[in-house]
């Protein structure tokens, strides 16, 4: 009986979305409505003497007031004609958090005439979110243009945003940022908490295709008690096209992470041949500069160091190993002077016996070899990717760089607080990874689970994080064992699960992970669960638990294996895990990965036990984890 009562109403509020969408588009050009596909979403798009505004209503609540949106400053915008059409498709990523991609959205058209330029206003609403975007033809007499975007909020809701390698602002009340005398420095992704704990949040798409925008820029305006984000354009050509500003909509924090319309907005893919784009792990050298083995060897920038990273890579069926900075001396014009003691030829043939493909770093502080012999040359060394130091958010010197790098079949993964080019890796799959968060080791006094938590819950949301995670030899590090470790020691909290959880719970085509060979084979039962992770090659991903700063579970699954990863803060405790999502009829072996009762993130972070037992759907099991620990799950049918 529920179940009909649930469909009538459904049936009931398609029937209604349907006549009004069909009375606004033909009668009335002060009120356009458009309903998600499941009508929990309403969008309410208002002309009011040239100026265009938006209501937003999610089951059946306002999360978004009366705001502005538009792309000429103070020039009136008239609605010449509206129309709505529906999508309902499925797409298949190269390589993502899911195998298949269902793109199922009403989409409101608007025709528009502002100071004698046509175009278009795309508003879709998906049963997840929302996303504008302007379309401007023929912008011959146009010189500049912004992509302006209000979010009027409710005086209760609470703000959190990325600060670059800090830890992520946040709560911030709206109520406060009214009255504030000083301003706010914003970053995207903004996710908003609302009152009854679900959650919003606030970004863009596709910037990859709008020629000419910079990155969105987002401010508050005290007079009106808004927040509002601008993207700003020199126009050059005669068409203008502008990227998608996207509102998405979650039940919980989780729900944004893996929410899928910002893929969906993004252009789909520009090359017609991916088979070279390959996700997986990688071996990294830069952090274990310095570290000494048991028998006596010092890892450095060298053949054999580089050598032993691969023999390792090789052993355990890691794809990648990554050469970062400082391997070459010196730059210059279409040339690069090799450290002294690397023979990097015979890294190359190494490896390519081996079967391990290589990453190779770029910093372009050091001398500009030159954009556009770079890519080739990378290329004709045998390599398969390269990390692009030092660009930082400029737009269209990245979007060259993602281009030309494609052209030359190579994968780039960002250096340096980068472009978030949400979307990105639908459009140029190529473009792997990108460090827009804190890189472990780097600023090490903001690296604290609570500042890892937050980052796996906001600046995830733009896209696949280079994070580093994975170190096992936390005492040592601690301790102070690498040139390149924290520059104060005894400052890194974590547990070794938890460094194993991290590695699934941040999404990235690349996992890049940063400790030595030794500390890895040192615990080689705990890297088993690494090892057998299939990075970037997910058919579905959940996220089962999921707190603000406190603690997040994500299960992911490849076949009919599930990958899971919890972490918590420096408190600990208990977390629920219900496994509603197997198969019915189906035993599963589980192999846990866990912290001990001894355990703790700051005094005792390497005990570790592992144990195995079977279960079925339906299970609901509580796991336990150490102040700053984490846990993990490899589950799969007996």
């Amino acid at each position: 009986m529920h179940r009909i009562t649930k469909l009538l109403k459904l049936s009931l509020s398609i029937v209604l979305f349907v006549l009004i969408s069909s009375f606004y588009s033909c009668s009335s050009k002060e009120e356009i409505s458009v309903h998600a596909p499941d009508a929990a979403v309403q969008l309410l798009i208002h002309e009011n003497e040239g100026k265009i505004s938006y209501q937003l209503v999610w089951q059946n609540e306002l999360v978004v007031d009366t705001s502005l949106v538009s792309i000429l400053e103070d020039v009136p915008i008239k609605i010449t004609k509206s129309e709505i059409k529906s999508m309902d498709s499925t797409w298949k990523p190269v390589w993502g958090q899911f195998s298949t991609m269902r793109d199922q959205y009403n989409e409101l058209i608007l025709h528009i005439e502002a100071d004698g330029v046509k175009g278009k206003l795309f508003a879709r609403v998906y049963n997840t979110g929302v996303g504008f975007r302007y379309q401007l033809d023929e912008v011959n007499n146009i010189k500049t243009a912004t992509l302006y975007c209000e979010y009027n909020l409710a005086n209760e809701d609470q703000l959190y945003f990325p600060a670059g390698e800090k830890e992520p602002v946040g709560p911030l009340d709206i109520k406060k940022l009214k009255s504030a005398t000083t301003k706010t420095k914003f970053a995207i992704p903004i996710v908003v908490e609302k009152s009854n704990q679900k959650f919003i949040s606030f970004l863009e798409s596709d910037l990859i295709a709008a020629k000419g925008f910079k990155t969105m820029n987002v401010n508050f305006n005290t007079q009106k008690g808004v927040l509002f984000s601008s993207n700003q354009i020199t126009v050059k050509d005669t068409e203008l096209l502008s990227p998608w500003r996207v509102i998405l909509l979650g039940e919980n924090a989780g729900d944004l992470v893996i929410n899928t319309v910002p893929l969906n907005l993004a252009t789909p893919s520009k090359l017609e041949n991916t088979d070279w784009i390959q996700p997986g792990k990688t071996v990294w050298d830069w952090r274990v500069h310095g570290y000494t083995t048991e028998d006596g060897f010092t890892y450095g920038i060298n053949t054999e160091s580089y050598k032993r990273f691969i023999d390792f890579a090789a052993k355990k069926g890691i794809e990648y190993f990554m050469i970062d900075a400082d391997w070459n001396s010196k730059t210059s014009k279409g040339k690069f002077e090799v450290a002294k003691e690397l023979d990097l030829q015979a890294v190359t043939d190494y490896a390519s016996a081996k079967g391990v493909d290589l990453l190779l770093y770029y910093d372009r502080t050091k001398g500009n070899f030159g954009d556009d012999e770079l890519f080739p040359y990378f290329n004709s060394l045998g390599m398969k990717g390269i990390k692009y130091g030092f660009m930082g958010n400029n737009v269209d010197f990245s979007r060259n760089a993602i281009q030309k790098s494609a052209a030359h079949n190579l994968l780039i993964d960002f250096h340096d607080s980068p472009v978030p080019f949400t979307g990105v890796s639908r459009t140029y799959p190529n473009a792997i990874t990108r460090e827009y968060c804190h890189a472990q080791q780097d600023y090490r006094k903001a690296f604290t689970p609570e500042t890892f938590l937050k980052m796996a819950l906001i600046n995830a949301i733009q896209g696949p994080l280079d994070m580093n995670n994975g170190n096992f030899d936390l005492i040592g590090i601690n301790r102070g064992d690498r040139k390149k470790g924290p520059k104060k020691t005894n400052s890194y909290i974590s547990t070794v699960v938890s460094e194993v959880a991290r590695t699934l719970v941040i999404f990235s085509g690349l996992v890049c992970i940063p400790d030595a060979p030794e500390a890895y084979e040192a615990k080689a039962d705990l890297f088993a669960f690494i090892q057998k992770m299939p990075v970037g090659q997910w058919d579905e991903t959940k996220i089962l638990n999921a707190s603000m700063g406190k603690y997040i579970t994500t299960a992911r699954r490849h076949g009919k294996e599930w990958f899971i990863g919890s972490v918590i803060d420096q408190k600990g405790g208990e977390l629920k895990v219900d496994f509603d999502f197997l198969e019915e009829d189906t035993t599963y072996q589980v192999t846990f990965y866990e912290d001990t009762p001894e355990t703790h993130g700051k005094t005792n972070p390497e005990a570790y036990q592992i144990r195995t037992r079977k279960l079925k759907k339906g299970a609901i099991l509580k796991i336990v984890l150490a102040p700053g620990g984490g846990h993990c799950m490899w589950i799969r049918p007996v």
